[in-house]
């Protein structure tokens, strides 16, 4: 079982603010609550799509912000970069405090580094594990094929869906990685709310 509290506290002396929560309810809610008339971008993440599916997230937040999420309304990904709030999720979160997202076009690590008055990260237990090393492992050997297979590409990694075989193929979602150390200085107020359950890749 992960150990919320080192990882809280390895967090927030790398300058992120920590929410722990019990449930992606008790999240979506939350996130309703804290962003109010604002402009929001959301990340092709498969965690925030099981909340807007369970418990309506993009309508919740729609009814009294500005929303931008091609998974929702369809707009381009480039709107969701432009926005002041932005919410995603990582790949593998260590509990010394590093947080590790891989991906295809850099949309979704672009709006974590830079832009944002204000910087969601919303993760589920699953993501969590002691080290850094193997928070770099599970993102590429766990999160990256099940995205793979759910996009329903063309690698090797979704045909097997056991591992990274650092494929060159043109359909390979892991073209680019960053692991936040700390906050970056480009990003106003940066959060990261911890569910105590498993929920996303």
């Amino acid at each position: 079982m992960a150990n919320l509290e080192k990882l809280r506290e390895n967090l927030i002396k790398r300058g992120f603010d920590v929410t722990i929560l019990d449930s992606s309810k008790q999240a979506a809610e939350y996130l309703n609550e804290k962003i109010h008339q604002r402009s929001v971008g959301i990340s092709g993440s498969v965690t925030l799509q099981n909340m807007q599916t369970k418990y309506h997230l993009a309508e919740k937040l729609s009814a009294h912000n500005t929303l931008f999420w091609h998974w929702y309304n369809r707009v381009n990904v480039l709107q969701a970069m432009r926005t002041e709030v932005y919410i995603t999720s990582v790949n593998g979160v260590a509990e010394t405090g590093e947080l590790v997202n891989i991906e295809s076009r850099g949309n979704r690590i672009s709006s974590t580094i830079c832009g944002h008055d204000e910087l969601y990260f919303v993760i589920g237990v699953n993501k969590i594990v002691p080290t850094y090393k193997e928070a770099l492992w599970r993102a590429k050997n766990v999160a990256a094929p099940k995205k793979a297979q759910s996009m329903k590409k063309k690698t090797p990694c979704a045909k097997e869906g056991d591992k990274c075989y650092d494929c060159q193929c043109p359909d390979r979602i892991c073209k680019v990685q960053v692991t936040h150390w700390m906050k970056s200085d480009f990003i106003g107020r940066a959060e990261v709310i911890i569910i105590k359950e498993e929920i996303g890749y």
